[in-house]
């Protein structure tokens, strides 16, 4: 299979580039060796604009490898500078569909905690009270369906930590499908977990216009199953 349909372009100017990743891919590079989100459309990019040399990329946020959604790059240093500002400063706004097999006890809600991680372990803690080392994580929620014992929740983190909305979620006592890290029960092929990053908003680091970049859900049967409930996420 080529590369042009291995990859999903959601959206693509001379500044930007984004992709619906797929659960499994790596963001960045790391010590597998495996190729990563960003290898992939650095070489879609050469390929396609038959660049000489080496091709200027940058994601400028990221997402866990077992998550599949909405992934954004920079393709010059000005939209780089500009965009890592707005994630900075927590400007864009985020969207998640969850997949639990456990209702939460409130239909919408707030979580507040505090997280602190693990490095070698690559896991997260989290706790109610501030402890060292630990960073605030906040995040909104909101029941949008049950089918067959599974829930599909709207998730808006309005922080941005590591593991934030898998970790705080399974502490609500909802963890989600598949993330066996997090106290989920329920397996799923091994790569993915019931977590997407459904959609994006922020402003274009050059246009200064409000861009919308919406990732549909993944093509698996229990995705697919909530598919008639995508709208729904939009707020």
């Amino acid at each position: 299979m080529s590369l042009k349909h291995q990859l999903e372009i959601l959206f693509e100017d001379n500044h930007l580039i984004a992709i619906n990743k797929k659960a499994g891919w790596l963001t960045h590079g790391d010590e597998t060796g495996d190729e990563s989100a960003t290898e992939k459309v650095k070489q879609y990019i050469k390929v396609k604009y038959n660049k000489p040399g080496a091709v200027f990329l940058n994601p400028v946020h990221r997402i866990d490898r077992p998550v599949s959604g909405v992934l954004l790059f920079a393709k010059t240093s000005k939209a780089t500078s500009r965009m890592v500002e707005q994630f900075k400063h927590r400007d864009p706004q985020k969207v998640y569909a969850a997949i639990t097999n456990k209702a939460p006890k409130q239909f919408e809600g707030e979580l507040s905690h505090y997280l602190k991680k693990n490095g070698k372990a690559n896991i997260v803690y989290a706790t109610n009270k501030k402890a060292s080392g630990s960073k605030h994580a906040q995040l909104y929620y909101k029941m949008v369906a049950e089918l067959q014992g599974n829930i599909l929740l709207r998730v808006e983190p309005k922080t941005g930590r590591s593991h934030q909305i898998r970790v705080q979620l399974s502490e609500m006592g909802c963890p989600i499908i598949g993330d066996l890290k997090y106290n989920s029960n329920q397996k799923t092929d091994g790569k993915s977990i019931g977590l997407h990053a459904y959609s994006l908003t922020f402003e274009h680091p050059v246009k200064k216009e409000e861009m919308v970049i919406t990732a549909h859900f993944p093509t698996n049967e229990i995705w697919q199953s909530f598919k008639s409930f995508e709208r729904e996420l939009k707020g």
